[in-house]
């Protein structure tokens, strides 16, 4: 097993019980309990877990988002499909705003060799960006989050309000018909607003299992969005649900 696909197996098992042990881990693991001792290191390092002397603990709180480092790593071959076929959607010559998060940080990726005039909203994507020989990069103000790097604050909204986008990318933490676009932070919440409120359409965009899910904060109405593209295996009910309200769904 590869050390980031045995890190996700220590972290989901850590986080569905509370703690474990690290005779446990290497029996679900299939590896030698030096292996996981030293993989607990690495983890507790990136403030994924806590390490205690025999096994760890979990740093997450029930509704809390998990952190960027180990959601960038997860479902990769669904949020490249997202980001190829949203690259698709947008025509040379647009102005986009691009939203934080890891599946939006794959949209910026897939953009990068194409003339467009992008706005990020994290530090990701602006570092992804930057350089791209056809692009026109702008830069909002705003205070990154740690970790996250997501771009928000009044200096973020001022950005935002001032310029008039072609496209949105929004990304999300939740997703349905009955409960809208959510995200876990409220200060992110409040930028996804203010992104989708200065474009003339808007893409969201989602890993399949989160259109099973509530975050926190309510950003929109599902009829807000013009386009939700997620993946293949998203639940028929909820795509139902979607187009009920007059999104486009488009599962890749």
């Amino acid at each position: 097993m590869a050390s980031v696909d045995r890190h996700r197996q220590i972290i989901d098992a850590v986080r569905q019980t509370g703690q474990r042990s690290v005779v446990e881990l290497a029996e679900l693991t299939s590896t030698s309990e030096m292996t996981i001792r030293r993989d607990l290191e690495i983890l507790a390092e990136q403030g994924l877990l806590e390490r205690y002397r025999g096994g760890a603990r979990s740093l997450l709180l029930r509704g809390e988002e998990p952190p960027f480092a180990l959601r960038e790593h997860d479902g990769l071959q669904e949020k490249q499909r997202i980001a190829t076929a949203v690259a698709d959607m947008i025509a040379d010559g647009e102005a986009v705003v691009i939203d934080s998060g890891t599946t939006c940080l794959g949209v910026a990726r897939a953009l990068t060799h194409r003339r467009l005039t992008v706005m990020p909203l994290s530090l990701h994507a602006a570092n992804a960006l930057v350089g791209a020989p056809r692009l026109r990069l702008l830069l909002p103000g705003g205070e990154p989050r740690p970790g996250e790097l997501a771009l928000t604050g009044p200096l973020t909204e001022a950005s935002l309000a001032a310029l008039r986008f072609d496209t949105a990318v929004i990304g999300c933490c939740g997703l349905n018909a009955s409960n809208g676009l959510t995200a876990y932070d409220l200060a992110d919440a409040a930028i996804k607003r203010a992104a989708m409120a200065s474009a003339h359409r808007v893409i969201a965009v989602t890993e399949a299992a989160k259109l099973s899910r509530t975050a926190l904060a309510f950003v929109a109405p599902a009829s807000a969005l013009h386009v939700v593209v997620t993946g293949d295996d998203a639940p028929d009910d909820e795509a139902d649900a979607l187009s009920a309200a007059g999104v486009v769904v488009r599962r890749v």
